[in-house]
């Protein structure tokens, strides 16, 4: 598996010789921790009795693909209501506030074990009806007397019903769910449940079709039903029929981490034992993949799981072979005859029977009788399908000690999670450049049929670890870089030098170009040049060339850029202190400005104004006693009132810049007016800088919707009744075109707009942002600010947006060799033709996610190569051109493009593409494309790749095994499938955050890292290791801590030790914890040292500061955590990761059939 492969060592490059300027970059965050195992411990139980739980959430909506999670449960109701072709709940539901069983008590088939613990109704932990936490076996031998029982069912693909309206039916309807019957038995018509009649009620297993609200029922005659639980996902069942195992986590009262009881709760399963060995005590229920869900063993073929004959899918298919899921070695029993071992990445057969149920068929198997009563409900195991955390550690341990060095073309890097160092042998570090595939298709056919998206993830001017160089800065005098004369691409390492070196081959376009006889040099016996090794450009995959004044503006140099601090002196902005807080941090951040490696001081210059309904200038110049402020109150008709005075340098006017920061909050501090202007505030800085005849950053600081009358006055639109309709893309629109053509003007003049934004309540994110997104700008957004809560995040990440590296009046462009070209773009950038990304600034944190298609067939002897340059103004004002090469493999056979997939990459380009859509197209048809490429993508694999087997097992690819669990993320998120409380501004902001987002950041947004604080060993300088986001994983004795790159969620279990409590809050018990804390107290203790160095480690990572939030079991904040749980259903309707892949299997089936 190329995934895993240690990177190839290139040939020993020579360094670059020494007169290329290296210089010294601050160690920013950015780069994946190392090593974080997978953690050993068990399940959370849900919040305490009689934890009220909410109506029917809002959030439920028929059409939205999925079933609301919170779906209301009540304790008395016996109606039922079905779909008669309801396939049935992969997961129990939540129940809430009913008395536990009598321990020991074994319960009848019917009746849903209840933890004494509810399940509030976010909770998705374990139902009563689950095994202890195990993950699977790569392959586990299958144990005598595990035979496949057939399913009896017919029709499984349901229309949405309505929510179950009572625990009572759930059970019922579970236990109507007959899942191994005999094989005798006929298929009941599609019109009844299953089987006997029982009163059953729809659950979390079911999904809407894509495009349509109802799949067509399969009847016996078209093959198996396509039950996702009996096509091969294994659901939680004793390791052997007969034995029991934990169903329900109690809570133990021991702190720590002790594993529960093997059965707490249940009496022994009811289930005759069955032939066969008996299970080795010590090896608690991991699944075994290919076991199947059983009633009786019945003597039949190993793929076959259901009466009906099965399906003409499973032809021989080539296909490489595939890793199986990760876990505790195989036990030694010998394979049972006809049983193959499951490898594939395939999930084996539905599994065994469920303890605490009444079992089916005491005594011998009665094969032609007609069906008994039915046996228990199923629920897959989420230990056994694939587990992020799991392949996060494997690539740790495989790829995180040695270099990667990018010699070799085609080179699949280690995933973002790893930490790892690179070595620049002539392709581009994966720190610039990561692509969905690094070996595509030969032909435009091939691509179409595997639907993979060909896309490359850019960061041109992304940060370095320290230990890494950064690119060099070559400078070729006058003349210029050396370029390719027909298709204009840069000198790199892929260039052919023939004729003795007089002449190049170009690589992209093939042309033969004259070397400049400045730059002529011989070539040894191989071909090379023989200083090769002396020029980064021919040994290099990314450098930089000094650009000359053909590559300027109006033929001249530019000047320095310049920064304009815009600050809204409104009455919500003095009231709330963020006037005075913004002019007191300004005072000596100003001494920070970005500044070029051994520049003694930064060269951009300041400029300052404040506005409300109308705007005030500031003159500063060095030689005023005090600074002058000069008024425009004509806002229509903007103009900026003095030009010399309004930029200066920092250092020359410092006293009279120290004397206006302290007027400003007491000149404004009686203010009345509540009315802001916005476009005449940009109109104003863009003046400026076309005044100065120079490029700049605006950072506004800015609090309302700018309803005073003015150009760009905006009107109150916000309408949650929108959501779901066809209108919904409305929301996400700006409401009016003025701002597009002023983001056009800003970024001609390489005006960059940051925004800051303080709201209370609707400010039209959608709109006020236009101008920041196509400008290459950063929007933050601070609801609800409060000085004493979110000061410090405000405060970091102004610091960090003034000091950070930025490349001004920027324009990039993408070179591809033949056969392939740039066709789509996706970032924060404006766009005057097909080809030129133009971005007034461009940051260390930006990227610009590009997507290829074929114009012609590629060969795979020379491959596909990408070169990215970038033009920029350096903030010293000095015009560069940044290149990055990157070579690709091309492929003949769809076992080697699977094989070489980065599906972080591909969630990050699907996130952005569906982002997009949303502007244009109704979210439910934004998220069915989705769901509809990502199954055509693995129905491909499993049709052309994957060797042959049953169509009831749902085989993925290897490097792919991950994207149900992500993709299902992406479609939860709150811009596809918002919580009622998300804002129409939030959501516009997420959209417009995550489009410029690099490959890291969107891995931990859209599945958060979790970690168990109370793991974490105090001496070491690791993070402890991380855990899966269900709240399954929880443990009421622990504490822990979540983040997703804008917030980090402290939670506190309501029965962690008062010792830790202590130690964390300096409080003596869990009820005093505050929850309104942002910051944790320092106190001197190993404990609270650790914990805060951890969280300083993951705020280094991250481009923002992160919002920390302390979360307090059972409190009301809880939901909020909850909703980052994303392995378990959303409160909005998101589906379990568990009932997604069932989903994403029955999709791929029909795809298939």
């Amino acid at each position: 598996m190329s995934v895993n492969q240690q990177a190839h060592t290139g040939p020993p490059y020579g360094q670059p010789q020494p007169g290329y300027h290296g210089y010294q970059q601050p160690a920013y965050g950015g780069q994946p921790l190392p090593g974080v195992p997978q953690s050993q411990y068990g399940a959370y139980n849900g919040p305490m009795p009689g934890y009220q739980q909410p109506g029917p959430p809002q959030g439920y909506f028929p059409s939205l693909g999925f079933p609301a999670k919170g779906s209301p449960v009540s304790l008395n109701s016996d109606t039922s209501t079905l779909a008669p072709n309801f396939i049935g709940s992969l997961r129990a539901p939540p129940t809430s506030g009913a008395p536990p069983p009598a321990s020991g008590a074994s319960l009848t088939s019917g009746h849903v074990a209840y933890s004494p613990f509810g399940h509030g109704d976010v909770q998705n932990g374990i139902p009563a009806s689950a095994a202890p936490m195990q993950r699977t076996p790569a392959s586990q031998p299958f144990l005598p007397g595990s035979a496949p029982t057939p399913v009896s069912q017919t029709s499984t693909l349901q229309q949405y019903g309505p929510p179950p309206a009572s625990v009572q039916q759930l059970s019922n309807h579970m236990a109507g769910m007959t899942i191994g019957s005999p094989a005798a038995s006929a298929p009941p018509p599609a019109g009844l449940g299953y089987g006997p009649p029982t009163s059953v009620a729809p659950v979390s297993g079911s999904f809407s079709a894509t495009g349509s609200g109802l799949y067509t029922p399969y009847t016996a005659s078209q093959g198996p039903p396509p039950t996702s639980v009996s096509q091969g996902l294994p659901l939680a069942q004793p390791p052997f029929p007969g034995q029991p195992v934990s169903t329900q986590r109690l809570p133990t009262q021991v702190p720590g981490f002790a594993p529960p009881p093997s059965s707490t709760g249940v009496g022994p399963s009811s289930y005759p034992p069955t032939t066969g060995a008996p299970r080795p005590p010590t090896m608690p229920g991991p699944p075994l993949p290919g076991q199947t869900v059983a009633g009786p063993p019945m003597p039949q073929p190993n793929h076959v799981s259901s009466p009906p004959p099965p399906s003409t899918m499973s032809g021989p298919h080539p296909g490489p072979p595939m890793s199986g899921l990760h876990g505790p070695p195989p036990p030694t029993h010998p394979p049972q005859p006809g049983y193959q071992m499951q490898q594939n990445g395939s999930f084996g057969q539905v599994r065994g029977p469920q303890p605490n149920y009444g079992g089916a068929y005491p005594g011998t198997p009665n094969y032609g009788s007609p069906p008994g009563p039915p046996p228990p409900p199923k629920r897959l195991d989420p230990d056994s399908i694939p587990s992020p955390i799991q392949v996060i550690e494997d690539d740790r341990s495989n790829r995180g000690s040695e270099p990667f060095v990018t010699g070799v073309r085609g080179q699949v890097p280690p995933l973002v999670t790893t930490n790892f160092l690179v070595k620049d042998q002539g392709n581009a570090s994966p720190r610039y450049i990561r692509c969905t595939s690094y070996n595509i298709p030969c032909t435009s056919d091939m691509a179409k049929q595997s639907q993979v998206p060909l896309a490359a993830v850019i960061k041109p001017l992304a940060t370095l670890p320290p230990e890494e160089t950064l690119p060099y800065l070559v400078d070729h005098g006058e003349s210029g870089p050396v370029r390719c004369n027909r298709c204009k691409a840069y000198m790199c390492p892929f260039m052919q030098f023939i004729e003795g070196g007089r002449r190049f081959q170009c690589c992209f376009c093939s042309c033969v170009t004259e070397v400049p006889p400045h730059y002529f040099q011989h070539l040894d016996h191989t071909g090379k040049r023989v200083d090769f090794y002396d020029r980064p450009e021919l040994s290099l995959g990314s450098y930089e060339f000094l650009a000359t004044v053909d590559y300027c503006k109006n033929n001249k140099f530019p000047s320095p850029p310049a920064f304009i601090f815009m600050i809204d002196v409104s009455y919500n902005a003095v009231k709330s202190g963020l006037v005075r807080l913004i002019c007191e941090e300004l005072k000596s951040l100003l001494n920070y400005l970005p500044r070029e490696g051994n520049m003694e001081e930064s060269a951009i210059r300041v400029g300052f104004v404040t506005y409300n309904k109308v705007l005030h200038f500031y003159n500063v110049k060095s030689s005023l006693a005090q600074p002058q402020m000069m008024v425009v109150s004509d806002v229509a008709d903007m103009f900026v009132p003095l030009l010399d005075g309004f930029l200066v340098n920092v250092n020359e006017s410092r006293t009279v810049i120290a004397s206006l920061l302290d007027q400003i909050p007491e000149m404004f501090a009686d203010t009345r007016e509540t009315e802001t202007v916005f476009a005449p505030v940009i109109q104003a800085g863009l003046e400026a800088l076309k005044a100065a005849e120079c490029a700049g950053k605006l950072f506004i600081f800015h609090t309302s919707l700018p309803i005073a009358e003015a150009p760009g006055k905006l009107k109150n639109r916000d309408d949650k009744k929108l959501i779901n309709t066809d209108k919904e893309k409305t929301l996400f629109q700006p409401q009016t075109s003025f701002y597009n053509n002023l983001a056009k003007e800003c970024v001609a003049q390489g005006c960059c707009v940051d925004l800051f934004l303080f709201p209370n309540q609707y400010l039209d994110v959608a709109t006020l942002g236009v101008v920041t997104y196509q400008t290459g700008g950063s929007i933050y957004k601070y609801a609800y600010f409060q000085l004493e809560t979110d000061q410090d995040r405000f405060l970091n990440d102004l610091r960090r947006d003034v000091q950070k590296e930025v490349g001004f009046d920027a324009v990039m462009r993408v070179r591809t060799s033949t056969g392939i070209r740039a066709t789509d773009f996706f970032g924060a950038f404006y766009m005057s033709n097909t080809t030129d990304v133009e971005m007034a600034g461009l940051d260390c944190d930006k990227t610009i996610t590009v997507e290829f298609k074929h114009d012609d067939k590629l060969s795979e002897d020379s491959g596909a190569l990408l070169q990215c340059a970038l033009l920029y103004t350096s903030c010293a004002g000095q015009r560069r051109l940044r290149i990055h090469n990157l070579s690709l493999n091309c492929c003949t056979q769809l076992a080697d493009l699977y094989r070489n997939c980065e599906t972080d990459t591909l969630i990050n380009y699907l996130a952005k593409y569906a982002y997009r859509g949303v502007l244009s197209s109704p979210v439910k048809t934004v998220r069915d494309a989705l769901i509809n490429q990502c199954a055509q993508i693995l129905a491909c694999y499993r049709k052309n790749c994957a060797s042959p087997s049953s169509a009831g097992q749902l085989i993925l690819p290897e490097c792919m095994k991950l994207l149900p669990v992500y993709l299902n993320c992406v479609l939860k998120s709150d811009v596809l499938q918002p919580a009622p409380e998300v804002t129409t501004d939030d959501r516009a902001y997420i959209r417009q955050l995550v489009t410029s987002m690099d490959v890291a950041e969107t891995n931990v947004f859209f599945y958060p890292r979790l970690l168990p604080l109370t793991k974490a060993d105090v001496d070491s300088d690791s993070l402890p290791p991380a855990i899966r986001n269900s709240e399954e994983r929880l443990s009421k004795g622990d504490i822990y801590l979540l983040e997703n790159g804008l917030n980090i969620f402290v939670w506190v279990g309501v029965n962690v030790q008062q010792g830790l409590i202590q130690n964390l809050f300096g409080v003596s018990s869990f009820g005093q914890i505050s929850s309104a804390l942002s910051t944790l107290p320092v106190l001197e203790n190993p404990f609270s040292k650790k914990v805060r160095s951890v969280i300083n480690m993951l705020q280094m990572q991250r481009s923002r500061y992160m919002k920390l939030i302390i979360v307090k079991q059972e409190d009301k904040l809880e939901m909020l955590f909850k909703h980052f749980l994303v392995e378990d259903k959303s409160l909005s309707g998101g589906a379990s990761y568990v009932d997604f892949l069932c989903h994403m299997h029955k999709e791929i089936r029909q795809l298939l059939s």
